[in-house]
């Protein structure tokens, strides 16, 4: 049995530090090039953030169905079939989790070698940090936690500087766009604002990580809903105040301009000292979404070997940690051999379409579990089922979006995803 030693304030750390890593201070200029004006890309950051509150919402009563240990995988599992929860652990092991901690982890180390100009690549400082965090969290949940709790507040203190400097000391800039839209209500437009919904979704991503460890809380079935709703809706006035702050400073078509927003807001606020700073908050942002990564995910390989559908030594706890020391091993060397192969950046691509593929089928497991017991205890989700429809579908369109415009990136993504059904079957049989 796992340890149950993280309470409600590990738990809003866990969900804001998951979804609080780099995107926030990249991404705002990838929207601004796809819409242009302050309505339409507040807009964009505005949608992204009603649609992870609905998932929110769908993973907060399913965490309070199933506290289980194994979260998402353990909804897909009892919803659809263990194979559907092995291909969820198989892209996430291979794709969506150790991909993106991978390319995270290189944008730190980019960052850190901006600040201390030390003389070693990016891909080995990243692999060290991978290193260093897993081992961290192989000593046990607590030390994980404690880790991943300093660093998000850190990121709140540097976020609120760069708020704060944005409106204090910087001029707004001039702008010419005055108008809510920039052209007629159209199809261009809605792809456009499809587009840009890309990127803010991308940054939104890591809020559902949380219900990995509801078997780890000490009353998750209280405290695990109200991380979520916490957690969600903090990282939403988060996002919504840097993306004011970015368009307020730069305007829109300055925002689009550059590709690093927030170095560009300090810069204008503070000089070349407030960019030296918002470099050593990024460094600091992505160490923490790093250390968030290393600590939920692995639960979901530890119940897939204590289904018996991955190696069973995966599911060895060391008595001293309680902690699943090979899964988050296993997770780290997978993470450590895409940051020194540097295929970072295709996987980032498609992750997206994985992720919401994913995403929309355990909104679908809630209703399947409403419609097995309708009558259930704890946590339910708002407005059923007109919520949990709205985001499924919100993530479906989010796909298709996403295969329309990047098709061959999705392809890959789509395929290790597919890969993963008859690598269960073989895995089934091979046990049997």
């Amino acid at each position: 049995m796992l340890a149950r030693r993280l309470g409600l304030f590990d738990a809003v750390m866990l969900v804001m530090g998951g979804i609080v890593g780099s995107g926030i201070f990249i991404n705002p200029y990838v929207v601004a090039q796809q819409v242009h004006t302050p309505f339409l890309i507040l807009g964009a950051w505005a949608a992204g953030g009603v649609i992870a509150l609905a998932g929110a919402l769908v993973y907060a009563e399913l965490a309070a169905r199933r506290p289980e240990v194994g979260g998402q995988y353990a909804y897909l599992r009892d919803a659809f079939h263990p194979s559907v929860a092995f291909v969820y652990g198989w892209t996430l092991l291979l794709v969506t989790q150790t991909g993106g901690m991978a390319a995270v982890a290189v944008t730190f180390a980019r960052y850190f070698l901006e600040i201390t100009h030390a003389p070693v690549s990016d891909a080995i400082v990243g692999a060290t940090a991978l290193a260093v965090l897993t081992i961290i969290n192989c000593f046990g949940v607590r030390a994980g936690s404690n880790v991943q709790s300093a660093l998000m507040l850190l990121k709140i203190v540097a976020i609120a500087v760069l708020v704060a400097a944005g409106l204090l000391w910087a001029r707004p800039a001039a702008t010419a766009t005055t108008g809510l839209l920039d052209r007629p209500v159209s199809m261009d437009l809605v792809t456009a604002f499809g587009a840009a919904m890309t990127p803010v979704l991308f940054a939104y991503g890591g809020w559902q990580t949380t219900s990995f460890v509801a078997g780890e809380m000490k009353n998750s079935t209280r405290d695990l809903p109200r991380a979520l709703l916490i957690g969600v809706l903090g990282v939403i006035a988060l996002y919504l105040s840097v993306t004011y702050v970015c368009v307020r400073v730069l305007s829109p078509a300055g925002l689009a301009a550059t590709s690093t927003p927030a170095s560009s807001v300090m810069r204008a606020a503070l000089g070349d000292r407030g960019a030296t700073f918002i470099a050593l908050g990024i460094a600091i942002s992505t160490l923490g979404f790093l250390s968030q990564g290393m600590l939920p995910a692995p639960r979901v390989y530890f119940a897939m070997a204590e289904d018996g559908v991955f190696f069973r030594g995966v599911a060895w706890i060391p008595p001293r940690t309680a902690a699943p020391a090979v899964a988050i091993a296993l997770q780290g060397v997978v993470a450590i051999v895409i940051a020194i192969s540097g295929r970072y950046e295709q996987i980032l691509n498609y992750v997206t379409s994985v992720d919401f593929i994913l995403f929309g089928m355990t909104g679908i497991s809630l209703l399947i579990f409403r419609l097995r017991k309708p009558d259930s205890r704890g946590f339910r989700t708002p407005g059923h089922p007109f919520t949990t429809i709205g985001f499924v579908v919100a993530c479906f369109l989010v796909v298709a979006s996403t295969i329309y415009k990047y098709p061959a990136n999705s392809a890959i993504g789509l395929a290790i995803l597919v890969t993963g059904v008859p690598v269960y079957f073989l895995w089934r049989q091979k046990k049997a």
